[in-house]
């Protein structure tokens, strides 16, 4: 099977300033990748090309083969990211919205609601499964936007600091969990700061 995330001298201006290089890399069916470079180089840039909610000014993106078209249906279905913030509901708990998310995709069943607590177990937030969004703190409010990310089916996954709010422990187990969904064919873009986390990658675009 071809690239299932594709950038080909990708690259984004705005007047003067250069927002992306211009940037090649293709990322196949269980691969790993890693964005890396400081702040300023266009790492977030880059992840909102191939969710389409950038343009850019020249190169090109694809995912599937095809350019991002980020409310059609196949896009949605091959695509799942954690690059803006994800939507909660202030009056459902975790295990609810985990829940609720992969019942979108999977349908309402026992098998269902085992895959959401199969993935809150993962990312060490079963004891605080019962708890409100406005319940926890900030770091484990970013496993809780991992879990809604990874309950859904995707074969490309996008991450923009997934370690952010993590202490050394959880960054680990972000990293185990990510490696062991890549193992199952998921394709991911992973744009970080943390050595961990670029240890587990299968490649790396340096930017900058």
């Amino acid at each position: 099977m071809g690239a299932i995330l594709a950038a080909d001298g990708a690259a984004v201006t705005l007047g003067d300033a250069t927002l992306l290089e211009p940037t090649s890399f293709e990322a196949g069916p269980g691969e790993l990748w890693c964005v890396t470079g400081g702040n300023g180089t266009g790492k977030t840039t880059l992840l909102r090309a191939f969710l389409g909610t950038r343009s850019l000014t020249a190169g090109s993106v694809s995912v599937g083969g095809e350019p991002p078209a980020r409310t059609g249906l196949r896009h949605r279905r091959l695509m799942a990211s954690l690059v803006e913030p994800v939507p909660v509901a202030r009056d459902m708990t975790l295990r609810e919205q985990v829940t609720l998310v992969a019942a979108s995709w999977y349908g309402n069943s026992a098998a269902t609601t085992e895959a959401a607590d199969r993935v809150v177990e993962r990312l060490g937030i079963s004891a605080l499964a019962e708890r409100f969004p406005h319940q926890v703190s900030s770091g484990q409010s970013q496993l809780f936007s991992l879990a809604l990310t990874l309950v859904r089916p995707a074969d490309a996954v996008l991450l923009d600091e997934p370690e952010r709010h993590l202490d050394r422990h959880r960054v680990d187990l972000v990293a185990d969990l990510l490696t062991e969904r890549a193992q199952a064919g998921t394709a991911f873009l992973v744009a970080t700061h943390e050595p961990a986390l670029v240890a587990a990658c299968d490649g790396r675009v340096e930017l900058g």
